[in-house]
């Protein structure tokens, strides 16, 4: 990125075939076609941008965790902002339902968000004070599913509002990114403990230590073939896990470059947001890509 200090934080594949991605530090929303130069749109500087995803009405959906809103751009790049009910309330992790409404998470505030494309916001309570829930995602059951990074527990809303929650078997993992998989069960990164998780439906837990338990996973994505890829924010590395749980990493050529999100590109490669201001792009065997070269 031209601002080195501006922060990519999370990316995402949008419905343009373009690379979308938060600039957390610079409060901006950017935008790149692989092969190309990079835009950006401007929101405000303090406004702390973090996820970003597709939403079900063809706009990018993002959470802005400083500024407590929810914010919705165009590929035009037309920028709408919601702001939430609840004060000071933290947004971070959001996904869209199968409701065709988006669902999120507030930190400070022990909810989770459900906001219709039209800007309606309804909050849920969770059962635990100080649970600071992270990320989010849909899952193959209908529910939406969600990390508890302080309560140490996967939990599960259902589209009625109705909250189940999983204790993880391993003491302060600190549970953050998690990611529907193509078998059915949801995958998550444990940074604190240096653990891939998986959760099935039924609440069926297996954690998969990796090699550098120091590495601290911090976000992941579902790729072809069954496999999962993660960053590692301390270990400056993405990572693959098989479903068996074999895990394959990799560095990263540019020290302390702090990867955060990764998703897989229009072009067949794995993307990853570095904070230190750039993208990174990981090219893959073919025959671990989907069919098409695109996310399932």
């Amino acid at each position: 990125m031209a601002d080195t200090a501006s922060g990519p934080y999370a990316i995402t594949t949008g419905p343009d075939d373009a690379l979308w991605f938060t600039m957390v530090h610079s409060g901006r929303i950017g935008r790149l076609v692989p092969g190309d130069e990079p835009t950006s749109h401007q929101l405000d500087p303090a406004s702390g941008p973090t996820i970003i995803v597709t939403g079900p009405d063809g706009a990018l959906w993002f959470t802005e965790y400083q500024a407590h809103r929810i914010g919705r751009i165009t590929t035009d790049g037309e920028v709408t902002e919601f702001p939430l009910p609840t004060p000071s309330c933290g947004p971070f992790g959001i996904a869209a339902g199968p409701d065709g409404a988006l669902w999120f998470t507030e930190t400070t505030a022990d909810r989770i968000g459900r906001i219709t494309t039209d800007g309606q916001v309804t909050e849920f309570p969770l059962p635990d004070t100080g649970a600071f829930p992270s990320a989010i995602t849909a899952g193959a059951d209908g529910g939406m599913w969600f990390t508890m990074n302080q309560a140490n527990a996967i939990g599960r809303i259902g589209m009625d509002g109705a909250v189940t929650v999983h204790p993880l078997p391993t003491a302060a993992a600190a549970p953050v990114g998690i990611v529907a998989g193509q078998d059915g069960a949801l995958w998550f990164v444990e940074i604190a403990a240096g653990q891939i998780g998986r959760i099935t439906p039924n609440g069926t837990i297996l954690e998969f230590p990796l090699p550098d338990r120091a590495g601290r996973p911090n976000a992941i994505t579902s790729a072809g073939n069954g496999n999962l890829w993660f960053t590692e924010w301390g270990g400056n590395r993405v990572g693959s896990i098989a479903p068996g749980g074999a895990v394959e990493l990799h560095d990263l050529p540019t020290p302390r470059s702090e990867p955060h999100g990764i998703t897989l590109g229009p072009d067949g490669a794995l993307w990853v947001a570095l904070e230190i201001g750039a993208l990174a792009r990981v090219t893959v065997a073919p025959d671990l890509l989907p069919q098409r070269g695109r996310r399932p």
